[in-house]
């Protein structure tokens, strides 16, 4: 299979379901990374995932991994440290400081896959009130935090780091709870993870994924920025 190259002056995409099973969900190539490309991309269930130096690559897994936010699992001992709140949790107060710490080397890496280029476009969403940080603060400094992107009833997840014990997961289990106060039916959560799994999100096909994108993200998207309600 010949890999489409997409002009980077007109925003069309091949359909999710001709990805590639090898490596799983690669789709297209080329085309331009800014607001509107983003938008366009995950109403059609893709997402852009690439090194720096690499073309743009663009992807739609099957199986997608995904999170029914009245499925979200929340452990005993979970249930404890949330009650203790060890930080402050903050919707969209920094949101470039977010995708700066996301974009920092792990410790089983030395490269990112947030180059400059992607930090600059979904900024781009957030200031269109399209993207979203949650941050997790520890005496005013920022110890954790997510991102990601709603259309609609749907909040695509991308990126979450933490800099002290389980910040990204208290986090994490916050967005859920308030997006499923919100009436969001859905959060993709990409590609499988043990650490996902453990809080409820499970795998349906591409085919079941693109089908609740038809509809949920046809509906009215709550604009940013976002506050936690009730906290």
């Amino acid at each position: 299979m010949t890999l489409p190259w997409l002009d980077p002056d007109q925003i069309a995409f091949p359909p999710a379901d001709a990805a590639m099973e090898d490596p799983n969900g690669l789709l297209a190539a080329g085309g331009a990374l800014n607001a509107d490309w983003l938008q366009a991309a995950y109403r059609r269930g893709i997402f852009p995932w690439y090194e720096q130096g690499q073309p743009i690559l663009w992807w739609s897994p099957d199986p997608r991994l995904v999170l029914f936010p009245e499925q979200l699992h929340v452990s005993r001992s979970l249930r404890k440290l949330i009650r203790k709140s060890p930080y402050v949790l903050t919707m969209d107060k920094d949101f470039p400081a977010v995708m700066a710490a996301c974009a920092e080397p792990r410790r089983d890496s030395d490269g990112t896959w947030i180059t400059p280029e992607m930090e600059q476009a979904y900024t781009q969403l957030h200031h269109r009130g399209l993207a979203h940080s949650v941050e997790a603060w520890q005496e005013d400094e920022l110890v954790g935090g997510l991102y990601g992107v709603a259309l609609g009833r749907v909040f695509f997840g991308e990126s979450m780091f933490s800099r002290r014990d389980n910040a990204s997961k208290l986090a994490f289990v916050a967005l859920v709870e308030q997006l499923k106060a919100w009436g969001f039916e859905l959060i993709d959560c990409q590609v499988d993870s043990e650490h996902l799994r453990s809080l409820g999100a499970e795998e349906i096909s591409r085919q079941q994924f693109l089908s609740l994108l038809d509809t949920q993200t046809a509906l009215a998207t709550k604009p940013g920025p976002w506050q936690f309600e009730q906290r």
